[in-house]
């Protein structure tokens, strides 16, 4: 018997020995924009606990491996991991190319705390995670207001347009995932059409120093990116919910995502919010109720080389716009103004009645990513918008569930860009968009329609470069152009055509006479340039500056261009004018930052001459069927806007924080030497903050907000004729509402509940002392006082 296992003992010993393991595996470290080597490399293959190291040439070698399947890492400090399977029949050879510019790939932590900035030279601060939590049952307006310099234009609470640098509307651009949303913006009283905890990171950009979005944003941009998503076999998710006693309302948010270490992933997210009427200190705000429904889906593949993504997101609105701002007359306004208190003030209720908007928002997005070697990255993308609005005005009998205004956006855009990153210290950036837009106003809401049909043709190609001049300095710059082109239909009253003097100047797009009214076929062409150039420099570890200057061309808007109606909710006949032309904006900004271990400050300055400046104001009284009304006119002037932005944040001790957030903007009529119209007052916001980790994370904040009284008004006031008393009164829509004080409270605590997830429990208590106020740029302000004290608990649930 031992005779037999000692034969197998050496035929066994005899295959083992006869096994050939004489191949080799070798091959090149090369970066993958540029091809140059890459030195320091390392190149391991755990199962053999085998390993090489690239040389300055960036070639490598392991031998003496076997006949089989083996799996080789290959990383560089700097650079992204790369696996790669081999099968060694022989002897392999092989070129490997690393990502050696790692902030290419534009990654963001999963918790969201802080995000890759879009700009170098121009002056932008990212909303933090926990800031954009904080407003999951508000909006993206009243988010935005966190960022000194950036203010809101409301209509009501629940409608809030982002002002930067005292410059909004169709000035701003909004970008939901990358698209730039298209949801009739021109108008005061249209909030953007997104809803907030879509967002993982919101990054405002003040000016127009990013041109690859587009080159009339006057006043800057928005990007609300989702989070990136990790190459991990990962689920995970978060739950909001928040109830407040000011609407006695409920928000509920959930987003889940599954993500798979292929590249593949998957994300859905949606929202209810549901409120009644909102309160004043003293009185309901009646029939300013709010009912939201969203969700969106967002799915792709994800690699370094090549990805795509897919996106569909759904937004509805109800709004219930204030029943006292529905004025029949003149008389009304006047007696609205002086009355202290609403004209109409009911018990409280969750239906939403007439004055109210129901706007439906739709976005779908495809996009695809390349990566060439020795070149840079290639994007594509295509996306369709579907706007829906419906604004409705009191009416009685049978036409009193019909919309006054009935719109229909819809926009099918195409971009594409290619970053060019292969050389050392400087990055280029060329694209390219092009875009079709439609809108149709539904002619049967008996009503003059506000805003006719047109059709709008855009196109845009810009070029950008990035030059690092040294470790402490960089220097950008952009040039684009853009073309539009405007093609529209709409009816004019033959008394209106001939007092705009219209009859003169445009009497050669007149395509039918109807009597009483005129069709007529206004086309327009804009051809726009627009530039940037900036610097930025480090001093040392505490101390940098930047400095941007940028030009921009907007083409005027179709509110601007055709307006010619009746607005209930705004109390007045508002006018466009076809004579309108491009403005053309020069923005200089400069920031000085300074960063230590207890300290943070930050100080912006801009200067904004802006030729051909279209602002919208009172010029007399018009006689309707529907009463007496106040008519407002579009016009153009030279305008100038300066102002400066200052946060400051110190660290006290361990546990306390100290904030300020103070911003002053002045805006001034250089045609007619006289201030402009809807300026944002000086406003400043302190905060102390206390946070202890070892109390479950708890943090308080108590914050004191001071808004002072915009002395700095044009005056527009103007007498009218009162039938019912035969006299002559003062209309006075100009003089701004006096100072006010507010302070608002908010804590949280978070409490671990397994191993992976966590409950955040949040009190907010907005305007503690439940102040009577009115703020200058809420439309609304010659109705009704704005909100009184709310008190809301949020609770967010991660896992």
């Amino acid at each position: 018997m031992k005779y037999i296992l000692l034969t197998f003992l050496l035929f066994a010993l005899g295959i083992v020995n006869s096994q050939n393991c004489s191949y080799s595996f070798s091959g090149e470290i090369h970066d993958f924009h540029d091809g140059s080597s890459i030195e320091g490399a390392t190149i391991y293959i755990e199962s053999l606990n085998k390993y090489a190291i690239s040389d300055k040439n960036g070639k490598f070698i392991i031998e003496n491996l076997c006949k089989g399947e083996i799996t080789a890492s290959i990383s560089h400090i700097g650079c992204e991991t790369v696996s790669i399977d081999i099968n060694l029949n022989e002897s392999v050879f092989k070129i490997i190319n690393l990502e050696h510019h790692i902030e290419s790939l534009d990654e963001i932590k999963i918790e969201g705390h802080t995000g890759i900035k879009k700009t170098k030279t121009a002056q932008e601060t990212i909303l933090k995670t926990q800031i954009i939590e904080k407003y999951s049952a508000g909006n993206l307006g009243d988010a935005l207001k966190e960022v000194s310099g950036v203010s809101s234009i409301n209509t009501g609470n629940t409608i809030v347009k982002p002002v930067i640098n005292g410059l909004h509307s169709s000035r701003i651009i909004t970008l939901s995932n990358n698209v730039i949303l298209q949801d009739q913006e021109w108008g005061i009283e249209h909030a953007p059409n997104v809803d907030i905890n879509t967002a993982g990171t919101v990054s405002l950009i003040k000016g127009s120093g990013a041109l690859a979005y587009g080159g009339y944003a006057l006043g800057g941009v928005i990007v609300l990116n989702p989070n990136n998503v990790t190459k991990a076999d990962s689920l995970y998710g978060k739950t909001i919910l928040s109830a407040q006693t000011n609407g006695r309302g409920t928000n509920i948010s959930s987003t889940l995502t599954k993500t798979y270490k292929s590249g593949w992933y998957i994300n859905g997210q949606g929202t209810l919010k549901r409120y009644g009427d909102f309160k004043a200190a003293n009185y309901y705000l009646t029939n300013t109720g709010l009912d939201s429904k969203s969700f969106s889906l967002n799915s792709g593949f994800n690699a370094f080389e090549k990805g795509f993504n897919i996106y569909y997101s759904f937004l509805n609105n109800n709004i219930g716009i204030l029943s006292a701002s529905h004025i029949g007359n003149i008389e009304d306004l006047v007696n609205a103004i002086n009355n202290k208190e609403p004209l109409v003030i009911e018990d409280f209720r969750y239906s939403i009645d007439a004055p109210r908007q129901d706007v439906t928002h739709q976005i779908a997005k495809a996009s695809f990513y390349k990566r060439f070697k020795g070149i840079g990255k290639l994007n594509l993308q295509y996306d369709y918008q579907n706007n829906k609005r419906f604004e409705y005005d009191v009416r009685v009998g049978d036409d009193k569930n019909k919309a006054s205004i009935d719109l229909t956006l819809q926009t099918h855009a195409l971009s594409s860009n290619i970053k060019i990153d292969k050389f050392d210290n400087k990055v280029f950036e060329i694209g390219f968009n092009g875009e079709y837009q439609n809108n149709f106003a539904n002619p049967d809401t008996g009503i003059r329609r506000l805003i006719p049909d047109y059709d709008k043709y855009s196109f845009g190609a810009y070029a950008t470069s990035e030059w690092t001049l040294n470790e402490n300095t960089l220097f950008d710059a952009a040039l684009r152009y853009d073309y539009v082109n405007i093609d529209s239909k709409k009816f004019y009253q033959k008394s209106r055509w001939e007092q705009r003097g219209y009859d003169v100047d445009f009497s050669n797009i007149i395509i039918d006479d109807l009597g009483t009214q005129l069709l007529a076929n206004p086309k327009f062409q804009y051809h726009n340039i627009s530039a940037s150039t900036g610097l930025t420099h480090q001093f040392d570890s505490k101390n940098s500056i930047l400095a941007n200057y940028s030009l921009s061309n907007r083409t005027p808007n179709p509110s601007e261009l055709f307006s010619e109606g009746l607005h209930h909710s705004a109390a007045r006949i508002e006018l466009g004018d076809l004579r309108i032309k491009q403005e053309q904006s020069n923005r200089f900004s400069a920031s000085y930052n300074f960063n230590s271990e207890g300290l943070q400050l930050n100080l912006e300055g801009f200067y904004n001459n802006i030729h051909n400046f279209i602002y919208v104001q009172p010029t007399g009284v018009e006689q309707t069927i529907r009463g007496s009304f106040p008519v407002w006119e579009y016009q153009q002037t030279n305008a100038m806007l300066l102002g400066a932005d200052l946060s400051l944040n110190v660290d006290v001790n361990e546990h306390f924080q100290f904030g300020n957030k103070t911003s002053y903007t002045k805006g001034r009529d250089l045609t007619q030497n006289r201030d402009l119209i809807d300026m944002p007052s000086l406003k400043t916001v302190n905060t102390i903050t206390y946070n202890n980790k070892g109390w479950k994370n708890f943090n308080a904040e108590l914050k004191s907000e001071w808004v002072f009284k915009q002395n700095e008004y044009p005056n527009n006031n103007f007498e009218t004729y009162v039938a019912t008393t035969d006299s002559y009164v003062l209309v006075d829509i100009s003089t701004p509402p006096p100072a006010y004080h507010l302070l608002h409270f908010s804590s949280d605590i978070t409490l671990e509940t397994s191993k992976k997830t966590n409950l955040n429990i949040g009190l907010n208590i907005s305007n503690i002392f439940n102040t009577s106020y009115r703020e200058y740029l809420n439309r609304l302000r010659y109705f009704a006082d704005d909100l009184g004290r709310n008190i809301m608990v949020q609770l967010k649930f991660n896992y």
